[in-house]
């Protein structure tokens, strides 16, 4: 017995190294050696959680696509609250709330209505003027290119073959497009649907929205509700934000190329106007589809340098909307980089089409902006410091993975 306590007394005060050398690593204790590199375990953890949020999302996508009809209702409905809040809030002050809302939402829809109504008016009163200036605009540009004084010459021959090309196609794809028009009639029954669901639900959120958000609060465990309530007071506030100042931000445009195009003497000034203000809904690519538009309308009407004309006015206008009226409407509401922007809206564009493109900004909005609120960071580095001393390792050198990195 003694000579066992001996050695179990001597084996306690063996080093490690002597561990090591004389073979005590035969039977090691598992999950306490770790055997691979510090920077490939830490990468290991960050892939795997990584997996697990991409997996995540795409069952969120599925999940949605599965129910479009549904998701694009309520974010319609979203939008018109944030759009009608402050007036049912103002007409609130001197009627009741389901009475102001009433108003507010007849409000919406009268001047939709009006707007449309103006349109088509315009459209009506302008078209036999219209269609003598497009004939003369279509001669004076059929004459240009035939004069030579581009690289390239295109005479009317080709544009007569070039239509009868069209119409031959047209004959041939015949059924085929009364078949895809049979088929979109169902889209078109989806958007109404949509439409009405939407405004269903607007009439709720704006009547007894506060009710319904505190209703949702109480459900959750105390511990989790102002965690929830955080979260949700940063999305709705960019969220709403974003919205408002979106549709300011399209009357501004509307109306100014609306004068735009009434001082070049531009036929369909309002409903080109129109145009450009469902345009600013579509970041990036929404004003400049209106721009071209806009241009071609010109240059049939009026020639060329008309058409130059507007394209300039156009662009000014939204120089002016990315340097002012976006600044000074939204302010901090909503605070994305322009190449932010251009990511979100080429990756909503292939997800979802033109949807997609429209709803990708505000809802990167709202979840950096509950990001941001959720989360604690250290303070930030200055971009000097982040450069500073940056020299070449030392093939000499080695790091020890398991010795934490020393800090400066």
């Amino acid at each position: 017995m003694s000579d066992a306590a001996g050695d179990r007394s001597t084996r306690q005060f063996v080093s490690p190294a002597a561990r090591r050398v004389a073979g005590a690593r035969r039977n090691p204790p598992y999950g306490n050696e770790q055997t691979a590199p510090q920077w490939l375990r830490s990468l290991a953890g960050i892939s795997w959680r990584l997996i697990i949020v991409v997996i995540a999302i795409c069952i969120v996508f599925y999940a949605v696509w599965h129910v479009l009809l549904l998701f694009v209702a309520l974010f319609l409905a979203c939008v018109f609250t944030a759009v009608l809040r402050p007036l049912v809030d103002w007409y609130g002050k001197i009627m009741p709330r389901g009475l102001a809302t009433g108003l507010g939402l007849l409000t919406g829809i009268v001047f939709f209505l009006g707007l449309l109504t103006y349109v088509g008016y315009s459209i009506v009163d302008q078209w036999d003027d219209l269609s003598k200036q497009f004939s003369t605009g279509i001669t004076q540009i059929t004459d240009f290119l035939e004069s030579g004084k581009l690289p390239f010459t295109i005479t009317n021959d080709q544009i007569v073959k070039w239509i009868d090309s069209g119409q031959q196609w047209l004959q041939d794809h015949a059924g085929e497009l009364a078949t895809q028009a049979a088929s979109r009639a169902g889209s078109v029954v989806e958007i109404f649907t949509a439409l009405a669901l939407a405004i269903f639900c607007t009439v709720f959120f704006l009547a007894r929205g506060k009710e319904m958000w505190t209703w949702f609060l109480n459900q959750l465990p105390q511990r989790a509700r102002e965690t929830w309530q955080v979260a949700g007071g940063a999305g709705w506030y960019t969220f709403s934000g974003y919205t408002r100042g979106t549709v300011l931000i399209a009357l501004t445009d509307g109306a100014l190329a609306f004068i735009l195009l009434l001082v070049l003497q531009v036929p369909l000034a309002a409903p080109l106007a129109v145009l450009v203000f469902i345009g600013a809904f579509i970041p990036l690519v929404g004003a400049p589809t209106a721009m071209v538009i806009a241009m071609i309308v010109a240059l049939a009407a009026n020639g060329l340098w008309s058409a130059l004309f507007v394209g300039l006015g156009i662009a000014a206008i939204g120089q002016l909307e990315g340097h002012i009226f976006q600044p000074f409407i939204m302010g901090k509401q909503v605070s994305i980089h322009p190449v932010v922007i251009a990511l979100a809206v080429t990756a909503g564009t292939l997800t979802g089409g033109l949807l997609g493109a429209v709803i990708a900004v505000p809802l990167v909005a709202v979840f950096w902006a509950i990001f941001s609120r959720l989360r604690s960071i250290d303070p930030p580095m200055a971009p000097d410091e982040a450069t500073d001393d940056v020299e070449p390792v030392d093939g000499d050198e080695q790091i020890d993975d398991d010795e934490p990195v020393k800090q400066k």
